[in-house]
């Protein structure tokens, strides 16, 4: 949820492009072809058409591009390794080329590899300054490495140059909410909600910040919209409870921690908190299996309710 991860395929456009009936001659018509095959779904092809490309002599340029354009077939069957090797040699042959650094940076964020990829990014600034994806994706590596204040200062510089990326919006927002700046990871959900009103997770997240906050009623109805957007999330049902048990709603609280236990029977808090509310309502034998179930699945959370427990067993309740 934290990390955006934006992958951008490049492929370089040629004056003539060769159909899949000819017979290529040269390395930048078989480039072209894979190019058309890997557009038509046959990636094996491609790949070879790639390969063929690769193996011939021809400018620099274009047999980057073969190489860049391999590296984005390979990855389409998870081949992580290949195409690292591919965008590498991509580098080699054109260090100039500032989208063969960012999509190399974009895999080695994916491998979590978060030095190495805040220096590809790095070197994708320094070739193209006004590139905002470079920025964004720079700013999800030091936001991984928990460096929120450089994490702010690059989607902020992402905004500058793409002021309607509702990733990078987003992806503030976390930073900001992360460093305890409630208001501020506030402005940038809603900001990122006014720009795409599909946008499921600013909404979630921006129930929580309203959760923190003690707005109650907000943080409820962006749960539900979430939820018209995202039937099958457990967690956010969860939420959604935990603000309506909040509220003093516990139907309404014992309906979401059932919903979001039918979608994840693994999720130990759910039964926790439906065992509370089943207690407040004198359902002892139902809130005995859910603590036990809570606890078998979680036994941290024994110490947590112990308390509770312990305070509804005695006689006076007290």
């Amino acid at each position: 949820m934290k990390l955006s991860y934006l992958l951008m395929f490049v492929v370089l456009v040629f004056p003539t492009q060769i159909a899949n009936s000819q017979t290529p001659k040269s390395a930048e018509d078989y480039n072209n072809r894979g190019v058309t095959r890997r557009s038509q779904g046959d990636i094996e092809g491609a790949i070879e058409d790639f390969t063929k490309a690769i193996s011939m002599k021809d400018k620099a340029v274009i047999i980057a591009t073969a190489y860049n354009n391999r590296a984005n077939a390979l990855l389409s069957k998870n081949d992580v390794d290949g195409a690292l090797a591919d965008y590498s040699k991509a580098i080699e042959l054109q260090p100039s080329d500032h989208e063969n650094y960012y999509n190399r940076g974009v895999v080695l964020l994916g491998k979590n590899n978060l030095d190495q990829a805040i220096a590809d990014f790095t070197k994708v600034i320094e070739l193209a300054p006004s590139f905002s994806l470079a920025y964004n994706n720079r700013g999800n590596a030091f936001s991984a490495k928990g460096d929120n204040d450089a994490a702010i200062a690059d989607y902020t510089n992402a905004l500058k140059f793409n002021p309607k990326s509702t990733e990078a919006l987003y992806n503030r927002g976390i930073a900001l909410q992360a460093k305890k700046d409630l208001d501020g990871a506030l402005r940038d959900y809603s900001n990122a909600i006014l720009l795409n009103s599909d946008f499921y997770l600013a909404y979630v997240n921006r129930a929580v910040v309203r959760q923190a906050k003690a707005d109650l009623d907000g943080a409820i109805a962006d749960y539900s919209r979430a939820l018209e957007l995202k039937l099958d999330d457990a967690g956010t049902y969860y939420g959604r409870g935990i603000a309506r048990q909040a509220k003093k709603d516990l139907e309404g609280a014992l309906a979401d921690y059932s919903k979001a236990i039918e979608l994840d029977p693994a999720l130990a808090l759910a039964y926790a908190n439906r065992a509370v509310i089943e207690t407040l309502q004198n359902k002892k034998v139902e809130a005995e299996r859910d603590f036990e179930n809570a606890f078998k699945l979680d036994p941290a959370l024994k110490a947590s309710y112990r308390e509770f427990i312990e305070k509804r067993r005695r006689p006076d309740g007290n």
